[in-house]
């Protein structure tokens, strides 16, 4: 166990230190100077280097192990794009510095949400939001402000059960009701359920294509005749986009509006929760309410316009994430259409080889087919009390970040598998007999082992109701 910095202070070595060249008989009210001192840790500078460095080996990250993680798309991104988004050309712009000094910025920003609209068949995009929930969540609000001025009170939204869970509660936070709609067992949207909830008051449907089985919607079209025929829009959640793009555009499908996580599928890490970045597109009609402000090009020139009158207004400090803005556009450029298609293919040709690998021993509620990602029910094999959750902590223990698990919830013991793109055959295929290993042959000879696992990671397990409803969040 490492040890805190704390611990490892010593007043009797000499520590590593910044100097200041504040004066320090600065005029500074008594009443605010420090009546004792800081209290900082006394470390050898070598001593802290490796107290960091010892810190990030015991790390989980893409850059040291496979992560699989369903509807995450945690896929590797390409470290040139952190180089472009470090440059301080872009650093050290002040979003409030004159409009005529920062041309490039809005340059940029100007050309990825043409390529967006371009990818995702959408008429505009914004930019401005910080993150997947974020986009859902201004979405929503331009779908209110929308019924709001044609003077339509609708004030429900339907989600199926197989939906993210940031659908639903975007949508209440947005001030929606919320109607639920059973799934099919792949969790497609069932024609006749959804014909049962559709009233006067649906304002729209939130649907993710493909779905959280990674199953592609075989009925959107008439989804989408039927949501339009209410009066009602369609939502498209875009956590999934990593699987269509070039293929199938969103707003060929009928969507109206639409997010999409630039953390997820355009070269952004998102592990540790964040940096992200949700952009939402619209159709034309739904231009108007965007936030603001909006990005436009005036002859030669760049301009923010905040005078929208119908605009849900300001939803982030300045214009957005930039660094990701950043990321994604050097992404775009480097890629073109061909590349992008090209990274959905090979996603859902690396998820259905997993898959093939797997079908035959493990149970596959959505059958033999899948899109980027799949879903695993090992409930019918497991012994001697296993659970999901123990075969997750066991990966842990052969070096692998565990996959999504007991999500989504239609499906009893989850284990929801994305291999992504940037992954190599000799990678899925490890990784394959590991998971078949622990499920076929530990689950039945040595259930202590995946009961006590992790039993070679830094830290065993936890106990996660405690964790949960009793969280230490100060260091006594």
């Amino acid at each position: 166990m490492e040890k805190l910095l704390n611990e490892l202070s010593s007043e009797c070595q000499p520590a590593y230190g910044v100097e200041c060249d504040v004066a320090i008989n600065a005029q500074v009210p008594e009443n605010l100077k420090r009546s004792i001192p800081l209290g900082l840790p006394s470390i050898a500078e070598n001593d802290l280097l490796r107290h960091f460095t010892n810190l990030s080996r015991k790390n989980y990250a893409l850059s040291t192990v496979f992560y699989p993680l369903g509807s995450c798309t945690m896929k590797y991104n390409p470290l040139i794009n952190e180089r472009i988004a470090g440059n301080d050309a872009f650093n050290n712009v002040h979003p409030y510095q004159p409009i005529e000094t920062m041309q490039g910025v809005l340059e940029v920003m100007y050309e990825l949400e043409k390529d967006l609209c371009e990818v995702a068949g959408m008429d505009t995009f914004s930019l401005q939001q910080a993150a997947g929930a974020h986009g859902e969540f201004a979405g929503l609000l331009v779908i209110a402000e929308y019924f709001k001025s044609i003077k339509q009170k609708r004030r429900k939204i339907i989600v199926p059960d197989s939906a993210h869970g940031t659908n639903p509660a975007s949508a209440a936070f947005a001030g929606f009701e919320i109607v639920p709609l059973k799934s099919e067992p792949d969790g497609s949207v069932s024609l006749d359920k959804l014909k049962e909830v559709l009233t006067p008051e649906v304002a729209a449907m939130m649907l993710t294509v493909p779905n959280t089985l990674g199953i592609f919607e075989k009925s959107i079209d008439e989804v989408s005749k039927l949501v339009h025929d209410n009066g009602s829009l369609l939502y498209y959640d875009g956590a999934n986009l990593n699987a269509v793009m070039g293929i199938v555009r969103p707003g060929d499908m009928g969507f109206d509006v639409m997010h999409i996580n630039l953390h997820k599928t355009f070269s952004t890490p998102h592990g540790g929760g964040g940096p992200g970045s949700g952009p939402i597109g619209v159709k034309s009609f739904l231009e108007p309410f965007l936030p603001v402000p909006r990005v436009e090009k005036k002859k030669d020139k760049y301009v923010l316009n905040y005078k929208k009158s119908k605009s849900i207004g300001k939803l982030k400090a300045f214009f957005g994430n930039f660094p990701v803005i950043l990321k994604a556009y050097a992404y775009v450029k480097a890629l073109g259409g061909k590349g992008l298609k090209n990274v959905s293919e090979q996603a859902v040709l690396n998820a259905n080889y997993m898959l093939a690998k797997f079908k035959d021993k493990v149970d596959v509620p959505a059958g033999d087919r899948c899109m980027h990602e799949f879903v695993l029910s090992p409930k019918t094999l497991l012994k001697n009390d296993i659970r999901t959750i123990d075969i997750a902590k066991r990966l842990l223990d052969y070096g692998y970040y565990a996959p999504t698990i007991y999500f989504p919830l239609i499906v009893d013991e989850a284990i929801m598998i994305e291999p992504t793109e940037t992954e190599s055959k000799e990678t899925l295929d490890k990784f394959v007999n590991v998971v078949n290993k622990i499920i076929l042959e530990e689950s039945c000879q040595e259930p202590q082992k995946l009961k006590d696992a992790p039993i070679n990671a830094p830290v065993r397990r936890l106990n996660e109701v405690e964790a949960a409803r009793k969280p230490i969040l100060k260091w006594e």
